[in-house]
């Protein structure tokens, strides 16, 4: 339990801490003021409450340095929040029809929220006396101000209280004074003012409704209540009445009333049929907020139920039923045909009049409403009219509020939640159809029962010190304040010298004991009332803390955090925070303190975690507490569940990927549908994933992933949808039969969790295709009963198929069959066209009729057919195909055509009669005037005379240009002569042909085109283009046959388009991303090689080579050349080379080098002996006598070493067994220091024979000994 305290204060709790105020304004807060505080000036802009010695001053200090720190969010913790956005998962948006988020966060548990206002209340209250000290009573519950009860039960009154002494608790009834004691059903609760009223042994409720106000007293004052309208619920029976059919015209509007009973609280009001079937509403039937039910046009199915009003009792849970309305509609379309009702436009389709809307409710134009502040305003407007009419709401001079704006009643209501003055003024709603609008004007006017600005707050005062009490409250109209002091007015308690009354304020000054009393502020207008209680203590008390010792506190990574010390004394003591015994006071910064003396962390760091201390001191002492903190990684799901949908039978995966803090216990657990996850066999949970083999229709639903420590948790939530194709529909029937329509009703079957949204409804007759399955109708998966219209002759047999989103289930099994009677046709064939196949004849074509369109036996079709010219007789004949061959026509002649179908019933309605034309003959005439305008080297312009009508002798499909390319003007160029064409649609008389040859010979011929084919050529026109630039080279090639040299080869361009004049080439080194400078070389026409000399052996080159002629440059082709085969080392060469540190490297590698050559050379060169005393206790030899003072022999005197030079820091030298090889140390004997501060030392040498008998060498002189102390 601790620990789970310890988080919901330190971790969630913080998360929801009050902004955090200036470190300065804190101090402010806590140092001692000519006034103490009574509401603690209640500036909460701040996040804090400071005295009020200079309020004003303080109030706008306040929000300028808040405004301040605000601007100043370190780059560390913006870093840090940046990365908690990343880390943290994104809720998002709600489902749409039927699906959910793909990852959505689950709600806070309920101690989070508990948690929420508990750290509010601690913040942001006054403050707490500790019960062990005397102080006057305080209301710690009452019922509510309108209390409505329930007349079964026994009534029970609220009120209770705290003081020390204990208060003792009187009422009131009707502000007289209320005996308990004379009535032998009322008591009151022990230790409590709780009144309870028994009826078990008889006795009446509403005996006992009135107003009560109860009174807490000990010897230090008397809390009040507020005044407590005690009612009875009432569920009053609904009078009995007869109802009449209503009769009312098809189409006209309708208004059922309910006027329901008056009850308390008013019921709620819904509309079913006698048989509590709900009645479907929609924009054309709904139910106002007064509980009627209107109709903006009544139709002939609205009177297939009846319609009664029902009232729920919210006390009583009874419900109470009118008697039914039942309607009579009278109609000049007495046939109910359902198939109308998805009619484009139903109502005409019925006969009804279109008229324009009307308003039903509320009557008239304009109309006004009055809402108070803080309820939700609902306006209302339904209309009538023919259409059904649309709703639409606006606001004079504005927008509506987005936020607080909902439409309801489909449209109908406009619903603003916690109303505030902004939202009055005039709002319009706006009811138009198809046939006009009509708009209504409501004026809102809002108006406030009173509320707080500043509540009175308990005052605690040491002796002498002053304060004030403060009640500021707001309303519309503006409420008056009365101050009362123990239940009675201020103006009739004893004079007090030390109190002065300022309006709304009243100012303590030199307190003292007798001081201490209840105040209670009422502030009231016509709307409401509100009371407050605030008491003056006046105590002398040493700081004392009121939390456990030494708390451990373990909270998350870059929370907010709230860490408490409670803490009481008088007077008030000044409270500061130390880190680890740090002398600085935490205040500021990423710090606050409240004055309740919570410290506030606005963003928990690594470096956040140690041991807090707490001190409060006033003037008679001083007490602190620990608390250490501990911070720990939050826990993420950096890898969600997604949503899925799978068929049936598949394996499904769901990923749940966490990191969190090593040193909690992780858990991970599922929830399916929010509920826990049972892992079944056909299940497997990992650390990481959960795993369902063979989808089943029951795992579909939401998985919630829910990975917790004993500080937090994540959650992230995916929907599986599983699905499968309908089953297929059974048990059809066919019922209502009919010459003309059957009722077809089926049983849906399982839509297999996908909705079904059609049923195809399928038919088959056996007699034009017996077995052939055609679709007749389809239908919204909602229905299951549908009216099929039937042709006449058709033996029918019926099936469905249902269809979901998956796809098409199995159809059902066929219905029995229905074979409806023969008539004669009611429609002719379609498509019928007349035209020629030869230029002497004409073939008449239809589509033939099926079997739902032929309506009896024999069916045939009678063709007519004469010329449109002359009106002569129609011919006739019978044909019972679908074509029909009238020969020996003139050439492209038009007749009129008719084809009429007929059956052993009769005829078909007269057709109507389509123009067709005989067969067509070549053109006789060929375009006259062709001219030939030259644009540019690849397109001309062409322009000619239209040929007369009757020599086309059919329709004229194009003017058509034949041309082609006769030669070249470059000499001994082959050219194509194939010829091409150009078409020119319709009867024009120009057009334009491009995409030719430049520097060629052309010639052109035009022709005339029907549907039967050419006409004649025309006169044969000649054209030359003009010169254009070249197409490409070709065969660009690029070969490297080395380093040096890269040889270019290419071939003339295929197209010379003109005469040569040089090729151009402009070629680039580049590097990786480097590039060099472009070079461009020009070569005569006939060159067609060329050797491009390197000089960069590294880098690669890009080629790009173009033919020239007068004109221009035509198509470049570009190549590169090869890239060498260690073309990536130097390309990384070329890149590091040019870096500082490989520069910086490479010289520093040659001075070492050079250093080390030094050396060899010097070991080589140098001569003299080395004979040394080994660690040994060698005798030394009388050859060299100078080793006894430990010196070196050189044969040459002028090179001795210098005493600047160095040995290794044990002060031996090692020669290793090589000539070449390089100076190695030894372990040798301690060296010292002489008296000129040279260094003296034992050196231990191993030497080859060649060294020992070597030539002795001078000795180097000063470089020659750096070297030495470098190596």
């Amino acid at each position: 339990m601790r620990r789970l305290a310890a988080r919901g204060a330190a971790g969630d709790a913080g998360e929801v801490a009050a902004p955090a105020a200036d470190s300065s304004d804190s101090a402010q807060s806590r140092s001692p003021s000519p006034w103490r505080l009574i509401d603690l000036c209640a500036i909460w802009d701040a996040g804090v409450y400071l005295p009020s010695a200079a309020c004003n001053r303080a109030s706008s200090g306040v929000a300028r340095k808040r405004l301040n720190e605000a601007e100043k969010l370190s780059s560390v913790q913006e870093a840090q929040l940046k990365r908690l956005e990343v880390t943290r998962p994104r809720v998002l948006g709600s489902r749409e029809r039927g699906q959910v988020p793909r990852m959505a966060r689950q709600p806070p548990p309920p101690w989070v929220h508990a948690a929420f206002l508990l750290c509010l209340l601690s913040l942001g209250g006054a403050i707490e006396i500790p019960m062990d000290l005397t102080q006057p009573p305080t209301i710690t519950k009452q019922s509510v101000k309108d209390h409505i009860v329930d007349p079964r039960d026994n009534i029970l009154i609220e009120c209770e209280a705290k003081g020390n002494p204990a208060p003792s608790f009187h009422w009131t009834r009707n502000s007289r004074f209320f005996n308990i004691a004379k009535d032998p059903r009322v008591s009151m609760r022990r230790r409590s003012g709780t009144l309870v009223i028994d009826f078990r042994s008889g006795g009446r409720p509403e005996e006992y409704e009135g107003e009560y106000q109860c009174f807490a007293r000990n010897k230090f004052g008397t809390a009040l209540s507020n005044r407590i309208r005690l009612q009875v619920s009432k569920s009053p029976l609904w009078p009995k009445e007869n109802l009449d059919p209503v009769v009312v015209q098809e189409g006209a509007p309708l208004t059922l009333q309910c006027n329901p009973p008056p009850g308390l609280p008013s019921p709620v009001i819904f509309w079913m049929s006698s048989s509590m079937e709900p009645i479907t509403q929609d924009k054309r039937v709904s139910q106002g907020h007064n509980g009627d039910l209107y109709f903006s046009n009544v139709m002939l199915q609205d009177m297939q139920t009846d319609y009664s009003c029902n009232a729920r009792f919210h006390f009583t849970h009874t419900i109470q039923q009118k008697n039914p309305f039942t309607l009579k509609v009278l109609t000049n379309h007495p046939y109910n045909d359902s198939s109308l009702r998805n009619h484009p436009d139903m109502y005409s389709a019925r006969g009804v009049a279109e008229r324009t809307p009307s308003f039903m409710y509320p009557q008239g134009t304009a109309s006004s409403q009055m809402v108070l502040r803080g309820m939700d305003l609902l306006l209302e407007c339904i209309a009538s009219g023919v259409p059904t009419p649309d709703i639409a709401w606006y606001k004079k001079g504005g927008d509506l509020p987005s936020d607080k704006a909902k439409f309801e009643n489909f449209n109908k209501a406009l619903r603003i939640t916690n109303v505030s003055e902004e939202d009055s003024g005039e709002y319009f709603c706006l009811a138009s159809n198809k046939m006009g609008s009509i708009r209504h004007t409501i004026s809102v006017r809002v108006k406030a029962a009173p509320y707080w600005l500043d509540e009175p707050k308990n005052l605690i005062l040491a002796p002498g010190e002053d304060g004030r009490l403060v009640c500021r409250a707001n309303g519309n109209p503006k409420p008056t304040v009365q101050w009362m002091v123990n239940g009675e007015p201020l103006q009739s308690a004893p004079p007090n010298p030390n109190r002065e009354v300022a309006g709304d304020t009243i100012i303590f000054r030199d307190t003292q004991i007798s001081s201490r009393a209840v105040y209670q502020c009422n502030t009231s207008n016509e709307h409401g009332y509100l009371l407050a209680n605030a008491f003056v203590s006046v105590l002398d008390v040493p700081p004392r803390m009121l939390s456990p010792r030494n708390q451990l506190i373990r909270v998350i990574l870059y929370n907010r955090t709230r860490l408490d010390c409670p803490f009481f004394g008088s007077p008030i003591p000044t409270l500061r925070w130390f880190k680890n015994g740090q002398g600085s006071n935490l205040d500021g910064g990423n710090y606050h303190v409240y004055e309740n003396g919570s410290l506030e962390i606005k963003m928990i760091r690594k470096e956040d975690q140690g041991i807090y201390t707490c001190v409060a001191t006033n003037i008679l002492g001083k007490a602190e507490n620990q608390v250490r903190l501990e911070v720990k990684d939050p826990t993420r799901i950096y890898r969600m569940p997604e949503d899925q949908v799978a068929k049936r039978g598949t394996t499904v995966q769901l990923e749940c990927r966490v990191k969190h803090d090593p040193s909690l216990k992780l858990t991970v657990s599922w929830l399916k549908d929010d509920e826990p996850l049972y892992i079944g066999n056909r299940m497997k949970k990992e650390d990481d994933s959960l795993t369902i083999f063979g989808v089943a229709e029951r795992d579909q639903g939401s998985y919630t992933c829910v990975a917790s420590t004993e500080l937090d948790q994540d959650l992230a939530k995916a929907y599986l949808t599983v699905l499968g194709r309908p089953d297929r529909p059974r048990d059809l029937e066919l019922t209502d039969l009919a010459e003309r329509s059957v009722r077809l009703t089926w049983i849906p079957g399982d839509a297999n969790n996908s909705p079904i949204t059609d049923y195809v409804v399928q038919f088959e007759e056996d007699q034009f295709q017996p077995g052939v399955w055609h679709d007749h109708s389809k239908y919204p998966g909602s229905v299951n009963s549908a009216v099929l219209r039937l042709s006449p002759y058709v033996n029918y047999q019926f099936r469905v198929i249902a269809i979901n989103e998956v796809g098409s289930s199995h159809p059902s099994l066929p219905s029995e069959r229905y074979r409806t009677s023969g008539a004669p046709p009611e429609s002719n064939p379609g498509d019928v066209k007349g035209e020629g196949t030869r230029k002497n004849n004409m073939e008449i074509t239809w589509t033939p009729m099926n079997a739902t369109s032929a309506f009896g036996p024999n069916l045939r079709y009678i063709v007519k057919w004469r010329r449109r010219e002359t009106r002569e007789a129609w011919n006739n004949v019978t044909v019972w195909g679908s074509r029909y061959v009238v020969g020996q026509t003139p050439v492209y002649v038009p007749y009129e055509i008719r084809v009429q179908a007929e059956n052993d019933f009769g005829k078909g309605p007269e057709p109507e009669s389509v123009i067709g034309y005989s067969g067509e003959d070549y053109p006789r005439a060929a375009p006259t005037e062709v001219k030939v305008r030259v644009m540019n080297s690849t397109a001309i312009s062409l322009q000619w005379n239209r040929v007369y009508s009757d020599t086309v002798q059919g329709q004229l499909r194009e003017y058509r240009a034949y041309y082609w390319r006769e030669s070249s003007l470059l000499k001994n160029l082959w050219v194509s002569q194939k010829r091409q064409q150009a078409s020119f649609p319709g009867d024009r008389l120009r057009g334009m042909v491009s995409r030719l040859f430049p520097y060629s010979n052309y010639k052109l011929e035009m022709v005339v085109v029907n549907g039967r084919g050419d006409g004649p050529r025309s006169e044969t026109k000649e054209f030359t283009t003009p010169e254009g630039v070249p197409s490409a080279p070709r065969r660009f090639r690029v070969r490297q046959p080395n380093l040096e040299t890269i040889n270019l080869e290419w071939d003339h361009p295929e197209h010379p388009n003109g005469i040569m004049i040089g090729y151009t080439l402009k070629y680039v080194a580049f590097n990786g991303t480097k590039v060099g400078k472009q070079i461009v070389e020009n070569f005569s026409p006939n060159q067609t090689k060329f050797t491009v000399q390197r000089t960069d052996p590294v880098s690669r080159y890009r080629f790009t080579l173009s033919a020239r002629t007068q004109v221009g440059s035509g198509e470049a082709v570009t190549e590169e050349s090869p890239a060498p085969p260690n073309e990536a080392y130097t390309n990384n060469q070329a890149d590091i080379a040019t870096q500082g540190w490989f520069i910086g490297l490479m010289c520093a590698i040659a001075l070492l080098v050079l250093i080390l050559l030094i050396v060899c050379f010097i070991k080589r060169s140098r001569g003299g002996k080395y004979p040394v005393r080994e660690k040994k206790d060698v005798p030394l030899g009388p050859e060299d006598p100078k080793e006894e003072d430990g010196s070196f022999d050189y044969s040459d005197e002028d090179n001795k070493p210098l005493q600047g030079s160095q040995t290794s820091l044990d002060g031996t030298i090692k020669q290793q067994e090589s000539d070449d090889s390089l100076v190695d140390y030894g372990e040798g004997g301690e060296g010292q220091f002489n008296e000129d501060g040279s260094f003296i030392g034992q050196y231990t040498v191993k030497k080859d024979k060649e060294e020992t008998e070597g030539n002795e060498s001078s000795e180097a002189t000063s470089p020659v000994n750096a070297i030495y102390s470098l190596a």
